[in-house]
């Protein structure tokens, strides 16, 4: 349950602190003996919108959940990104379908869309959806407890209110997993929290500077995530509101009911925010690490040989294998974003002055034409240069050849970059991007923020002259390389096998096993007590 600011930090009881209190109450002797994962066994349900943002990392968690002696772990998903996750599979008959990848079990559910197509926001839409998103989760909850698999714990990626109904009917145990820094866990905390108002009014300024409790340094409205500075005058202000409306229902239900946080970071890496939030935040919060980094040993190995051949088929890793050493710009604008005419023309325009061999990821989904035409011109000038798809994000940052990564500052792209050693050119446009950028260039010193002009473009020019400032001879790609290469041993640390990332997940498990027990043990004590009804 989250302290509103004015309150002093809480004073936390453990689960046989409270069983104790409850058994002397009633004068019997108290007992607990908490039992190991292997014996108590614990199942996690966990939950993710099905875009690539939150499914990743959401995935990942739960098969490093599964890792852990003793607990078993289900991801559900929309039925349109189960789609996507096994194409041979019919999932027509949802209620009724359950796949596995030999570590963890997946079932998806269904939202009453079932398309993948945006919520409109509309009140009639909103209430639709959710009500078949809490009939079928629950759905999935009775079918893993008639399977013998009854849920400890549901675990979900953020804006999902119909998981937190579910938990809630089903009496279980609730997480919510931040799939977004530490950092943004602060600036919406306090958002919500006594800190709208002045950030609203300043707004329209994005220099001024925003002073948070517990971080180390102001934000400056520039740097605060893209929802909660929106002016509503811009040509993504009804989204805006959509999300922010979402973000404002987490935190209401954060405040009302007991969740525990994951969050994926880790303690090196964003101390200060962790340590800024932790107070208003009874039930804990849990730094994760980077699980979404198979080279620190969060992969699965056949994973990585299925992925091997498939890169193999486009050919990418043979044209970085024969590329010099530090000599080629990766860019990505992630999963969701599509490149207009101009767009692609100015990155074009970029890499060609800096003459410099590129890998650029250009979606197939929302592709124009004209940008395929663009992109078949650029093939015929016969430039040192690859367009490709999709490809395997941590594989290329991980090669010798890559010299630095232009990113749209996506959270998962802003951890691979850090974990790969990777210098970063960050152009970010909205959500947390703005405060991953910050991070980025301000906070951990591995890169540096391009400017987009007045409609938003990141132009070639500026693409050229952000490249140049970190893979060039000057100071500044001196000391980015140096610091990229220092947060990449920080990153392999805090995520080794028994590093701080395992170490608090398990933290994590112990926690609800505890909650568990005594929730049991309880029940004994008050159903064998005279004085209990």
């Amino acid at each position: 349950m989250l302290a509103s600011d004015n309150r002093a930090e809480p004073v936390s009881r453990s689960p046989a602190d409270l069983l104790s209190s409850i058994a002397t109450s009633i004068g019997q002797t108290p007992t607990y003996v908490m039992a190991d994962a292997a014996e108590n066994g614990c199942n996690f349900l966990v939950v993710a919108y099905g875009i690539q943002g939150h499914l990743n990392p959401a995935r990942s968690l739960a098969r490093r959940l599964a890792a852990i002696d003793g607990v078993t772990a289900t991801l559900s998903v929309q039925i349109f990104a189960h789609r996507r996750m096994f194409p041979s599979s019919s999932v027509d008959d949802y209620q009724n379908r359950e796949d596995s990848d030999g570590v963890i079990s997946y079932i998806p559910f269904s939202d009453g869309q079932d398309d993948g197509s945006w919520p409109t926001g509309s009140d009639e839409e909103t209430a639709r959806r959710r009500r078949a998103s809490i009939e079928s989760l629950s759905d999935v909850v009775r079918r893993l407890a008639a399977a013998g698999r009854p849920v400890t714990c549901v675990v979900c990626t953020l804006n999902m209110p119909a998981v937190v109904e579910v938990a809630r009917a089903h009496g279980l145990r609730l997480a919510m997993y931040w799939i977004q820094p530490a950092t943004v866990l602060v600036a919406y905390y306090h958002y919500f929290h006594a800190h709208g108002e002045a950030i609203a009014s300043q707004a329209a300024d994005p220099a001024c500077e925003v002073a948070l409790p517990g971080l180390r340094r102001p934000l400056r409205i520039r740097d605060l995530p893209s929802f909660i500075v929106d002016d509503g005058t811009g040509a993504g202000s009804d989204l805006s509101k959509l999300i922010i409306h979402g973000f404002r229902q987490l935190f209401d239900q954060m405040d009302e009911q007991e969740m525990m946080v994951l969050v994926n970071t880790f303690e090196a890496l964003e101390t200060t925010a962790l340590e800024a939030i932790r107070p208003y935040m009874d039930t804990g919060v849990f730094a994760v690490g980077a699980p979404t980094v198979p080279i620190c040993g969060a992969g699965d190995e056949n994973d990585r040989v299925h992925l091997f051949m498939e890169d193999e088929k486009k050919g990418y890793v043979a044209w970085l294998d024969a590329r010099p050493a530090r000599s080629v710009v990766y860019v990505s604008s992630g999963s969701l974003l599509t490149y207009s005419v101009r767009e692609a023309e100015e990155i074009l325009f970029g890499l060609r002055q800096l003459a410099r061999p590129y890998l650029w990821v250009v979606r197939r989904e929302g592709r124009s034409p004209e940008v395929d035409r663009l992109l078949l011109e650029e093939a015929a000038r016969a430039a040192d240069g690859m367009v490709v798809e999709w490809c395997d994000q941590v594989r290329v940052l991980s090669h010798p050849s890559v010299a630095c990564f232009v990113t749209h500052c996506g959270w998962n792209s802003t951890l691979e970059a850090v974990a790969c050693g990777v210098p970063v050119v960050a152009a970010p446009s909205w959500s947390d991007q703005p405060v991953n950028a910050h991070l980025l260039e301000e906070e951990w010193g591995v890169g540096v923020r391009a400017e987009r002009d007045a409609d938003g473009v990141l132009t070639g020019t500026e693409l050229a002259r952000c490249v140049d400032l970190v893979v060039g001879s000057g100071e500044m790609a001196t000391a980015v390389v140096a610091n990229a290469r220092a947060w990449k041993e920080k990153a392999r640390e805090a995520v080794a096998t028994g590093g701080p990332s395992e170490r608090s997940l398990r933290s994590f498990v112990k926690m609800v096993q505890e909650m568990d027990e005594f929730a049991r043990r309880a029940e004994e004590i008050l159903s064998t007590s005279p004085a209990y009804p």
